[in-house]
């Protein structure tokens, strides 16, 4: 489905290559065809570029194309000669989208397997229940499934046997109960306790094993720990390490493009395919009422024969041609490549390659840069071989030396000094972090002292001094693009708060002069 206006979006080329990769047929539906500025011819020349970039095969090349109303439920299989009152026209109304489910039934191979061979379903889902417990859903390939019959679920190597409690059909958007189903149906099947997905469900008396689903590996991971902040505990339900560790294998059940190692310390890697993906799982946590903190996020790099390769990524970036210069700006600073750049009606569209670990902290800054009018999108192309980059410039930050409520007093003189990310009335603790500091340099403050009493009365214009400016608004993106090696971010249900792993300068003091030393001595053993 391509819009009339836009044309294909990024996730329609990465939505498109894995289905003619599988070798799946295709309708086009130009969609939106009555907005003021759709060009649905230019739409259409665009979605035939798009496959011949893509097809493998001169087959893949021949598909119907239909032209759509949707809000209004009409599909046309030409583009009709003019929309004025078409909407109104009680005749198309009858006919709606019977046009296109027509095609659908003719264009689209029919489901193959024999109902009368032995039941095998390639497992592609799985949904819970807090009544009937795990759904294994999938489409049956061959054979037929009945309620009290028993299957066995085979998955790298495991066979896991159980019996058919009930099943499930699709009818519209919610489930129908069903006694018994043959191949071709889409189905869910309850009974079975197995999370195996992209395993095999099949009769005992023929065990036969489908190729398994192939899931794209992860190119980024973050490290989640359990909270260690002076305020630990004021806002979360759920704290302590082991509760954060069920939550975490729970959502694996149902997440399979996520893994979770263990790290030292009670601490989890969670890998995901990007930052995105682990900031909606973090998003979902702090909602459930977790509280707990997280490392910089870190790209997962690929070993071979001829050393370590890290993930590149395609990024789209759409914005009003007045902001071509800020995104120029902010990607040539990333490293990126240019690899397309085309301007229609008053926006702009950029295709670039750019490196994984430079896409991090991206999205809010372009967002910032365009004052919200740009629109990203990136996946995964390929790992290229590692090189050696300096970090990108990130000014040092002000931390809080003390520990109480931050003083509107005090942040009028410390605000000279940089931004902040809190306001007068914020509780802060030592080694918190309130602001960026104008400089390079990490700076200590401390934001909770107070105006000394006294028996003289202030000016009126030293109270009006006395004005703060407009603080950082601290999201979740922004935090986990901005944090550094030695930081942490705090997550709970109703906070973020950057921080130093290291609370107190002293031991921030002894951590540097240990990795420093550290560093000379892997430098004198390579000499």
């Amino acid at each position: 489905i391509v819009d009339a206006q836009e044309g294909p979006m990024p996730q329609t080329k990465f939505v498109l290559k894995k289905a003619l990769e599988l070798g799946l047929k295709t309708i086009v539906v130009v969609n939106k065809i009555d907005k003021k500025n759709a060009v649905p011819e230019r739409a259409v020349d665009k979605v035939h570029d798009l496959f011949l970039e893509l097809a493998s095969n001169e087959e893949q090349l021949d598909f119907p194309v239909f032209y759509a109303i949707a809000r209004e439920g009409l599909v046309f299989t030409k583009m009709p000669e003019s929309l004025e009152g078409i909407a109104e026209n009680e005749e198309l109304k009858l006919i709606g989208l019977r046009p296109l489910l027509e095609k659908v039934v003719e264009f689209f191979p029919a489901p193959k397997g024999d109902a009368n061979e032995h039941t095998q379903m390639l497992i592609s889902s799985v949904e819970s229940d807090r009544h009937l417990g795990r759904f294994l859903i999938g489409r049956i390939g061959r054979g037929k499934i009945a309620v009290d019959q028993p299957v066995v679920v085979l998955f790298n190597g495991e066979r896991n046997q159980g019996r058919i409690k009930k099943i499930f059909i699709r009818e519209g958007l919610a489930w129908q109960e069903v006694k018994s189903a043959a191949a071709g149906e889409i189905v869910a099947i309850a009974g079975i306790e197995s999370n195996a997905i992209g395993g095999t469900l099949s009769s005992i008396e023929s065990e036969e094993a489908l190729p398994q689903i192939k899931i794209s590996d992860p190119s980024v991971r973050i490290k989640f720990e359990a909270s260690s902040s002076p305020f630990v505990g004021r806002d979360g339900q759920f704290v302590t390490a082991k509760q954060l560790q069920q939550r975490l294998e729970k959502e694996i059940e149902t997440n399979i493009s996520l893994k979770i190692e263990k790290a030292d310390g009670g601490a989890y890697f969670v890998s995901g395919r990007g930052e995105l993906q682990l900031s909606i799982l973090i998003e979902e946590l702090r909602r459930e009422g977790y509280e707990f903190q997280v490392r910089r996020p870190e790209v997962l790099l690929v070993k071979k024969d001829d050393g370590m390769y890290e993930p590149m990524e395609e990024l789209f970036v759409d914005v009003p041609e007045e902001f071509i210069g800020a995104i120029n700006a902010q990607l040539s600073e990333r490293s990126a490549v240019l690899l397309d750049m085309a301007t229609d009606s008053g926006q702009a569209h950029f295709k670039y390659h750019i490196l994984t670990r430079n896409l991090f902290g991206l999205r809010s800054q372009l967002l910032t840069a365009t004052k919200g009018n740009a629109v990203l999108n990136n996946f995964l192309v390929e790992h290229v071989k590692q090189v050696s980059t300096p970090e990108l410039y990130r000014k040092g930050v002000i931390i809080s030396s003390d520990t109480g409520t931050a003083m509107g007093y005090s942040l009028n003189t410390i605000q000279e000094r940089g931004d902040l990310f809190i306001e007068g009335g914020t509780e802060v603790y030592a080694g918190m972090i309130i602001g960026i500091n104008k400089y390079e340099q990490d700076m200590e403050v401390n934001p909770t002292k107070a105006r000394q009493k006294s028996g003289v009365r202030m000016k009126h214009d030293e109270i009006n001094q006395t004005q703060l400016r407009p603080v950082i608004q601290l999201t979740l993106e922004f935090a986990l693009g901005f944090l550094a090696k030695d930081e942490l971010l705090e997550v709970t249900p109703t906070h973020l708060r950057l921080r130093k792993q290291f609370l107190t300068k002293t031991e921030r003091d002894w951590s540097k002069r240990s990795n420093l030393t550290e560093f000379a001595k892997q430098q004198l053993g390579q000499a």
